[in-house]
């Protein structure tokens, strides 16, 4: 009797943690549109937003990626799992390609800003998104790794989603708190992704509350997830005003031709 219900327990808060992802998922999709509908989707439909073809590259396969993390997770929650596991090199695919494609677009706009005379401050800004590759790749590569360890992947994933939702909510921070005229006044300085930044660990800290409701302590995957999120973003910040930093972007910004 006794191991009866305690299976019927387990059962239990594996459908509610799926359910649990599949809601954050939804979050994450919510925001990765709605953070950006002051910069990218309303001037697009206005025909006012100018930008190089980079741009909507780039805009496509990052709303797309998010499109597919909510789709992957919305069949775990149906208990589609085979149908999971058979979409996933299409999804290491998207996100290697998305990866390249946040490095050609800094590439591109490192090469804007110096011909609008912003070039000291574009290189400082490029800080933010390069400086977030090597944690997104790392937090990717690691959950294909545990693919095997559902536990660990599904928890890999999110922290990977809650970082990657940094620009959609600066976006947000950017359109509604910057002042009168700072949009025409070149990038912003690396510091305005703190906020956002802790908005995400924030996102995390939900998962843990939740891990804690359901499991009795937060999964070691989020603890050190939200560290790393954190602390890459004040890394970054800190970077971007170096030599070796702004050295670097020089080289960045010349490979574009």
């Amino acid at each position: 009797m006794n191991t009866t219900l305690t299976g019927a327990t387990t059962v239990g808060v594996r459908s509610d943690a799926r359910r649990f992802h599949l809601w954050m998922a939804g979050v994450f999709v919510l925001i990765a549109f709605g953070g950006f509908v002051p910069t990218y989707w309303a001037p697009v439909v206005n025909g006012t937003f100018h930008a190089p073809p980079i741009a909507h590259i780039h805009g496509i396969l990052l709303f797309s990626w998010t499109l597919f993390y909510f789709v992957q997770t919305a069949w775990i929650a149906t208990g589609r799992t085979p149908t999971h596991r058979a979409w996933g090199l299409v999804g290491i695919s998207l996100f290697s390609v998305l990866i390249c494609s946040i490095l050609v677009l800094k590439i591109t706009f490192l090469r804007l800003d110096d011909a609008h005379g912003f070039g000291d401050a574009g290189r400082r800004f490029a800080a933010i998104a390069v400086g977030a590759l090597p944690l997104m790749i790392g937090f990717f590569v690691l959950a294909i790794a545990n693919v095997r360890r559902p536990e660990i992947h599904k928890r890999l994933m999110y922290v990977l989603m809650a970082g990657m939702m940094v620009p959609a909510i600066a976006r947000v921070f950017l359109t509604y708190l910057a002042p009168a005229g700072a949009a025409n006044g070149g990038p912003p300085p690396p510091f305005v992704a703190l906020p956002p930044t802790i908005v995400a660990v924030v996102l995390i800290g939900i998962a843990m509350v939740y891990d804690w409701r359901t499991r009795g302590r937060p999964h070691k995957v989020y603890v050190y997830g939200a560290v790393a999120v954190l602390l890459g973003s004040v890394l970054s910040v800190l970077f971007a005003g170096t030599q070796a930093w702004m050295s670097f972007a020089r080289f960045l910004g010349s490979l574009g031709g």
